[in-house]
């Protein structure tokens, strides 16, 4: 074979420079997202629909949804994790994934938690995360991340990759943030639940992250300022990819 086909052939066989940047830029395209921010802004003005029983599967029943805490300024915890749910929305749209997110603004009601697993059921997403802040004892630091129990018939199917994406989203956050793990929730920074409505019913992987305690003082001095807010939102970003990747 010549030296001339050779060559021919190699540069077949090789991505052009336009495929790799596309690549390159598109690094999550063909990823489906959801993203979960908890509570609603109108929830605590509507106890009756939030309060509400649903099932959250295996008989078992929970509130439609809660109001969520805040912090002692009054930075509530809706509009944080709306806030940071549109920057982690950026950012991995940015990347090529697909985002879907279980609502729209922060003045509204609900979704109920039901619903909200059912919202990434239907879009057959590769991962969902629900974000949230935790009202902890004010003493108490830190982050957690919460996956679910083992429970036969609802979570069986989920619970390994859901474990597997805490553990990433775990490391991603922490280095992101330097945020401490908590001190007073679940270990070494993760937890295992078997109550929550949005992990039993999700049919694909999905974590719950509290990503500080709004009823520190520390802690919420930086959930309130919105350059910690975007490095928090890089974290689940780079958390979510690594997951992905696989």
């Amino acid at each position: 074979m010549t030296a001339l086909l050779l060559s021919a052939l190699a540069l077949a066989a090789s991505p052009s420079p336009a495929a790799e940047t596309h690549a390159s830029a598109a690094p999550l395209a063909g990823a489906k997202i959801t993203i979960d921010p908890g509570h609603n802004g109108g929830n605590a003005s509507h106890p009756a629909e939030i309060n509400r029983q649903v099932s959250i599967g295996g008989g078992e029943t929970k509130e439609c949804d809660t109001t969520g805490t805040a912090t002692a300024s009054g930075y509530p915890e809706s509009r944080f994790t709306f806030e940071v749910a549109r920057a982690l929305k950026r950012k991995l749209k940015a990347r090529g994934a697909k985002v879907v997110m279980t609502r729209a603004n922060d003045h509204g009601v609900g979704p109920c938690i039901n619903r909200r697993a059912r919202i990434g059921n239907r879009s057959h997403s590769d991962a969902a995360i629900s974000i949230h802040a935790d009202g902890g004892p004010p003493g108490g630091r830190g982050f957690h991340v919460i996956y679910p129990t083992k429970i036969d018939g609802l979570t069986d199917d989920i619970y390994k990759p859901s474990r597997r994406l805490a553990r990433v989203v775990r490391s991603s956050y922490e280095r992101r943030t330097g945020m401490p793990r908590s001190t007073y929730a679940g270990s070494e920074g993760l937890d295992r639940r078997g109550d929550l409505g949005g992990l039993r019913l999700s049919n694909v992987p999905k974590v719950f992250i509290e990503a500080g305690n709004m009823r520190n003082a520390t802690d919420a001095t930086k959930l309130e300022a919105q350059r910690f807010r975007n490095k928090i939102a890089r974290g689940l970003r780079k958390g979510l990819a690594r997951f992905l990747r696989g």
